[in-house]
């Protein structure tokens, strides 16, 4: 007897394919917030790049706790590096692997001040020269400021661009490919924000709340938590 065929595996739409379903799900993102911003409090660039660092594998409410205080005494890469790493872990021992973070936040400000005269370097390649700042970090800060469109893919992102089926890739850098070529380009300096702000809030890990999901008659997934 023949051997019996494996079940052919539907094919994921193409990008072109999904494009009348994405431009939806993003036009109504932007008729609820047209403005997203990220929640972590900074006033200027280096805060910026500081907070972020700070807020890798921990909150923004848990990073905007210890950074209120930091900021108020150390708001530049000068009053940063006088700290020194044993003067800043006071400032943030609250925050999940603060002490590597200290290390790197000090220096980062002595390479800011040894290397660009105390002022933050606002391009890709410069930024992720810096200690503690990666791929997704830059891409935050670049996308926060206007400066080059970017998705930065954390745990909140690569939930909710699968659950919505804009991406399926196994990796950040894979689900960043994805959706860098899916989401309209008018909206791809806000896409970032968005993603985030919905899986904190609404798509939520074990619960989503899908009655007040505004983009739930276009979810794949609904139909996997109705009723759970």
């Amino acid at each position: 007897m023949p051997a019996s065929k494996s079940p052919k595996r539907t094919a994921r739409p193409s990008v072109k394919a999904q494009a009348p379903r994405v431009q939806e799900i993003f036009d109504r993102f932007a008729a609820k917030d047209d403005h997203p911003k990220t929640e972590l409090n900074y006033s200027s660039p280096y805060t910026l790049v500081v907070a972020v660092a700070l807020s890798a594998q921990a909150t923004d409410v848990s990073v905007n706790k210890a950074t209120k205080s930091l900021f108020r005494d150390a708001d530049t890469p000068a009053k940063m590096a006088a700290l020194g790493v044993e003067g800043l872990e006071p400032y943030i021992q609250s925050i999940g692997l603060y002490r590597t973070k200290a290390k790197n936040v000090i220096a980062s400000a002595h390479v800011l001040l040894d290397q660009y005269g105390g002022q933050v370097p606002l391009e890709r390649e410069a930024l992720m020269s810096l200690p503690g700042v990666g791929r997704k970090t830059a891409s935050v800060v670049l996308n926060e400021l206007d400066i080059e469109p970017a998705i930065a893919v954390d745990t909140l992102v690569f939930r909710v661009s699968h659950r919505l089926k804009i991406a399926s890739g196994s990796t950040p850098d894979k689900v960043e490919a994805e959706l860098m070529a899916a989401v309209p380009k008018p909206y791809l300096t806000r896409a970032h924000h968005w993603l985030i702000l919905h899986g904190r809030y609404v798509c939520v890990a074990r619960r989503p709340k899908c009655d007040q999901c505004v983009v739930a008659d276009l979810c794949p997934s609904r139909e996997l938590f109705i009723g759970a």
